[in-house]
């Protein structure tokens, strides 16, 4: 999973962080609202870590404020063990799920695997099956790639890597996220197979290959 995690406290932060790392996640840590907003306009999360009590803006802010613009981002908001009403706005104001600290890593994990389950049943459910952008169409149901209306071929991995880049569009991907989404978590991170892979696809998308923009040190958006 991609997972940002908007955490104040430096050691709760760590001690998260570190744990979901070592299970193959990848990780992108925010101290405030305000920077964690930024972050969600930028980039995609499988599900966010969102702590309740937060400098400047709070959690429920967050929460509200990433609703309002249509951000379904599944949410795991962190609260004190006694803020009964905070907890109840924070649901109110869209969050999927709560977990009272101090908590068990091995709940906050099964918790935060469900939301990403729950999620994923309910895209596969509610897709129409087709994914698509300027001239670049991926119907999932046939599993069939167009050009411009016509059928072009792709390996398992270009289809894979062309519908995470059309899921995207505008968004920066980095190479690991790439990496452990398409071939997984135990893929040698100092592979070049991403950048060979975007070569392919850029042929492949014909006259709209040059809308995969390389972000020099970081990774890849589909423009």
């Amino acid at each position: 999973m991609n997972i940002l995690l908007v955490e104040d406290e430096t050691r709760v932060a760590d001690f998260i962080r570190r744990g979901l790392k070592a299970e193959g996640h990848n990780v992108e840590h925010s101290p405030d609202g305000e920077t964690a907003l930024d972050l969600m306009r930028a980039y995609s999360f499988d599900v966010v870590i969102l702590d309740l009590m937060l400098p400047g803006i709070s959690g429920t802010e967050v929460c509200q404020r990433m609703r309002a613009r249509g951000d379904t981002t599944p949410m795991l908001m962190l609260t004190a063990l006694d803020a009964l009403d905070e907890r109840i706005a924070g649901l109110r104001a869209g969050a999927d799920d709560y977990l009272p600290k101090p908590f068990d890593f091995e709940e906050l994990l099964a918790r935060l695997e469900a939301l990403y389950r729950r999620a994923a049943k309910f895209s596969a459910d509610g897709d129409v099956g087709i994914i698509s952008h300027a001239g670049l169409r991926f119907d999932s149901k046939s599993q069939k790639f167009f050009v411009d209306g016509c059928e072009v071929e792709l390996s398992a991995k270009e289809r894979d890597l062309a519908v995470l880049l059309l899921g995207n569009v505008g968004r920066a991907l980095s190479r690991e996220r790439i990496l452990n989404t398409v071939w997984g978590t135990q893929s040698d991170p100092m592979t070049n197979i991403v950048d060979v892979y975007i070569g392919r696809l850029r042929k492949r998308f014909g006259p709209y290959g040059g809308r995969i923009v390389t972000l020099r040190g970081s990774g890849y958006r589909l423009d």
